[in-house]
């Protein structure tokens, strides 16, 4: 965790932390991890107590929680914008809704980190801010310098560090100070009777006049600009300049040496250098607007850019789109490779999306792994569709971080004005729906914003707190479906299938849940929960005098990739005294077109163990015959979808016969899903199916049914009545 903070800052004062949260508990903990890492921490357990913490004392840094029961953390942040308190608010809360995480950064919080926060990330985001903190102070430091500065040349303006000069009516020099050689590199007599084009590279104007008239325009008042200045030498400089019009017959001849003079004949210029102060200003205004990892805009400069974009497309009633990116498996990458991996990743990752914009497009970092991307000026829902299939084109192919080789694949949601809003929050929010709807029907993928998902998100929030209930109150159980063997008809495995027994829902099914769990990452504590329970029954019907069978269970490929996956299923296996080869791990074809050295890996341990491993709904996907050489498979399971094409006539050719092909030419136990009909059945048997499963035999059913059932078969395998 020391990582978290350089050693450089030994140097500097010990930061300042208050931190607020309601949760005694949390609160406890993130403030024991703070001083572990040398911060001088405080504590507020309310809204209230924090009031009296900010008015009583000054924090380099605010770690503060949004739900409060007293004051909320918005309360919060608007004290402390109002009172114009000198600190860096960092959000630190489980309310993610995009509403109250949008309307804390337009109070002026720096950064969101969401509960429950990773130490790694949690102490980087605090390293930053303070370091946020400091470039603000510093910069404060540096204005007052400049302030201090500029009295003093007032009062030295005999001697003065600035250039002053004297233009012509054509805008030539006929007098500079000694200053020009010293900032500019050019002796006076070089520049006198130079058009001050020759020098001047660029002007920015401050006023709204053309800077150039007011150089070169007699009759105007009092001009302020900014230049950019080319010396001698190449340089750049930024000068300040500021000009009167002047009538020479009331200046000493002296002073202008060498000039016509006539009754108004010129203007005359103060040009200060300002570089340090430019540059300083560019690098406040670059952090205030950019993501500093990735160097992209930031959700401040997005919305600006969308504000800008959505007025021209108003006034010129034209379309534009908005487009949410969402990574689908930098999370287990971050987390099995390391953060700074994860960094390197995120950096490559923006790379690649550059690449695939328009002239005027935007591509902003949106928090964490999330990124939005303005299309204004389009045409036709096609030209967003053209952009998203370079976006999917470059996020498809392996990225080499850390000498792995990693894969990513996004999920992307399109909003597009004015049919699906005509703001940011609205475009941005209906975006993210359509973007959760790719996560749900498996990743990998786009989808348009349609109104049908108004009334999914909060569905989908509501389902995923009653799902952490789940895991903890027992609320998941197991069903049972048996695996018949093709040539006797005994039962000869059970797949494993949860439910949930959702209180108020009832019973639901994996396709009403299963996605929502791998998104919000609980997929890896219900894996573990049906494993344990399936291996618990198998060591139940052993212990009631059944001869042991084959368990499958599914295994989603988050849950695989977690590390220790492999020593977590080898370990439970021991715990209930199991031989390896009674349990059949399922995986589905887009597992193999992960990190495909590491999942092999970790497959390979457990098939070496005895643990057979099972392609599940072979043939949707996208595997091809050099992936599956490369991985321990034990079985092909052939998808219902093309058992049910099965007719029952006797010529008739399918995509189970190539897949039967396949299995036979790789060596592979063949099992066909979904079979319903006799005909189904027969010609499974033709083409030389090993086992089938489905209602043609039996229903998924409870623990104890299926154990009855494997009761009768192996009762009538052996010649016992039933």
């Amino acid at each position: 965790m020391s990582k978290a903070r350089s050693g450089s800052d030994t140097a500097q004062p010990t930061p300042k932390v208050l931190v607020v949260d309601d949760e005694v508990a949390l609160l406890n903990s993130l403030a024991e991890l703070l001083r572990l890492n040398r911060y001088e921490v405080e504590t507020a357990n309310s809204g209230r107590m924090a009031l009296e913490r900010l008015t009583a004392c000054s924090y380099d840094v605010v770690l503060l929680d949004l739900r409060m029961e007293d004051i909320s953390g918005h309360d919060v942040l608007e004290y402390v914008r109002d009172f114009g308190l000198s600190c860096t608010v960092v959000v630190v809360s489980g309310e993610s809704s995009f509403d109250a995480v949008t309307r804390a950064v337009l109070l002026g919080a720096h950064d969101y980190v969401r509960k429950p926060y990773i130490p790694d990330e949690l102490l980087t985001t605090v390293a930053n801010a303070v370091m946020h903190r400091r470039l603000e102070a510093e910069n404060q430091q540096f204005q007052q310098k400049l302030r201090e500065s500029e009295k003093l040349h007032r009062y030295l303006v005999e001697q003065s560090p600035d250039v002053v000069y004297l233009l012509g009516r054509d805008g030539r020099f006929v007098f500079v100070n000694s200053r020009a050689e010293s900032l500019l590199g050019y002796r006076k007599t070089d520049l006198l009777r130079k058009h001050y084009s020759e020098v001047i590279e660029e002007v920015i104007v401050l006023d709204g006049t053309e800077a150039a008239e007011a150089s070169s325009d007699m009759e105007r008042a009092r001009r302020q600009f900014m230049a950019r200045v080319r010396t001698k030498a190449g340089d750049l400089l930024h000068l300040e300049i500021e000009t009167f019009p002047v009538e020479f017959d009331s200046m000493p001849k002296a002073a202008v040496e060498g000039a016509e003079l006539g009754a108004f004949d010129g203007i005359f210029g103060i040009a200060r250098d300002v570089s340090d102060r430019k540059r300083a200003e560019d690098t406040i205004h670059f952090q205030a607007y950019h993501d500093l990892l990735t160097g992209l805009p930031n959700r401040s400069l997005f919305k600006d850019r969308i504000d800008i974009a959505l007025a021209h497309a108003k006034r010129n009633q034209s379309m534009l789109a908005v487009m949410f990116i969402d990574l689908d498996r930098f999370k287990v990458i971050n987390d099995t490779l390391g953060h700074a991996a994860g960094d390197e990743l995120l950096q490559a990752v923006s790379t690649r999306l550059r690449s695939c914009l328009r002239e005027g497009d935007t591509l902003s970092r949106f928090g964490g792994d999330e990124f939005t991307l303005l299309l204004p000026h389009i045409q036709t829902e096609e030209d967003a569709l053209q952009v998203t299939r370079k976006i999917r084109s470059q996020l498809d192919k392996p990225f080499a971080i850390d000498g792995n080789e990693v894969f990513l694949g996004a999920s992307i949601g399109i909003s597009v004005y004015p049919k699906d809003g005509s703001s940011m929050n609205a475009l941005v929010k209906n975006a993210d729906m359509a973007m959760y709807q790719i996560k749900q029907r498996g990743r990998n993928g786009f989808q348009f914003y349609h109104e049908e998902m108004d009334g999914l998100s909060g569905q989908r929030l509501t389902l995923e707190g009653d799902m952490r209930k789940a895991l903890e109150t027992g609320q998941f159980s197991l069903y049972f479906q048996p695996q018949v063997s093709i040539q006797d008809g005994t039962i000869v495995g059970m797949e494993a299938l949860v439910r949930w027994q959702h209180p108020f829902r009832g019973l639901l099914f994996p396709g009403e849940f299963i996605t929502i769990a791998e998104d919000s990452g609980l997929v890896v504590s219900l894996g573990e929960q049906v494993l344990r329970q399936a291996l618990a029954h198998l060591r139940g019907w052993i212990d009631q005098g059944l001869d042991p069978i084959r368990i499958g269970v599914n295994c989603s490929s988050l849950q695989i990739e977690q590390p220790g996956f492999e020593d977590l299923v080898l370990g439970v296996l021991e715990e209930f005294a199991l031989d390896p080869r009674w349990l059949e791990i399922e995986i589905t074809e887009n597992l193999l077109l992960r990190d495909l050295e590491r999942v092999a890996s970790k497959l390979s341990v457990l098939a070496q163990a005895g643990v057979s491993i099972a392609l599940d709904d072979f043939g949707t996907g996208f595997s091809s015959l050099s992936y599956l050489q490369q991985f321990p498979l034990h079985t092909l399971k052939v998808d219902r979808t093309f058992v049910q094409d099965i007719r029952d006539l006797e010529n008739d050719i399918h995509l189970v016969d190539a897949i039967a092909s396949i299995a036979k030419g790789l060596r592979l136990n063949l099992v066909a899903e979904g079979v319903e009909t006799e005909a189904q059945f027969n010609y499974l048997r033709r083409i030389g199916c090993h086992e089938v499963q489905g209602f043609l035999f039996s229903r998924p059913v409870d623990a104890e049914h299926a154990g009855e059932m494997l009761r009768s078969s192996q009762q009538r395998l052996s010649g016992v009545p039933a």
